[in-house]
């Protein structure tokens, strides 16, 4: 694991270890300060440590929550859009390679494009079975493991509100990126020993 963190901290992140969900949360809660805007990337590794409940919670943050219910396309698109220069952006990754590539697609692109640019800090949740050996690798990943199980929960809600699915292999994911480097310490991994996400 030491020798990762080395590789990971040489590209320019900034790397926190967690035995598990509640270290990796206690951590992410240590590190969105009071007074923080807070921006959101879609993930469910998020939603497993707990984070998104705690943010949503919190009252000493400025929180661009896309996800609350009721609030309309055009509110949902303005809180994406702000969520982009925001102090923190929380989010996961569809896969990150030993060699320090975060590999990810995006639907609507929010995601990625506040990844590479924009938060003054990144801070990416990343489960043990998102390490992946190459950038090919997790490319495939994506394609194999997180398209389908996000294609499915994401139909699933659709016909549990009453809406037709519409998601599948060519509309899942329309944006792909790899990050190989960034300033140093802009990304913040937590590196959990856990299985999280997709």
């Amino acid at each position: 694991m030491q020798k990762l963190i080395n590789k990971f901290e040489e590209v320019g992140y900034k790397v926190f270890c967690a035995k598990d969900k509640k270290e990796a949360l206690e951590l992410s809660k240590s590190l969105i300060k009071p007074g923080m805007s807070v921006g959101l990337g879609g993930s469910t590794s998020v939603k497993d440590i707990g984070l998104l409940d705690d943010l949503i919670k919190r009252d000493d943050i400025t929180l661009f929550n896309q996800y609350e219910v009721g609030i309309s396309m055009d509110e949902n698109f303005a809180r994406r859009r702000n969520g982009m220069i925001t102090d923190m952006f929380v989010t996961g990754t569809n896969a990150l390679s030993r060699d320090g590539k975060l590999i990810n697609a995006d639907g609507s692109g929010n995601r990625v494009a506040a990844m590479i640019f924009g938060p003054i800090n990144v801070l990416v949740i990343v489960g043990k079975n998102k390490i992946v050996d190459t950038k090919e690798d997790g490319f495939k990943r994506i394609m194999e493991i997180a398209a389908i199980k996000n294609i499915d929960r994401m139909n699933n809600l659709a016909i549990k509100n009453n809406k037709k699915p519409r998601h599948n292999l060519d509309n899942i994911a329309n944006k792909f990126t790899y990050i190989k480097a960034d300033v140093k310490d802009r990304i913040i991994l937590i590196l959990v020993d856990e299985d999280l996400g997709y």
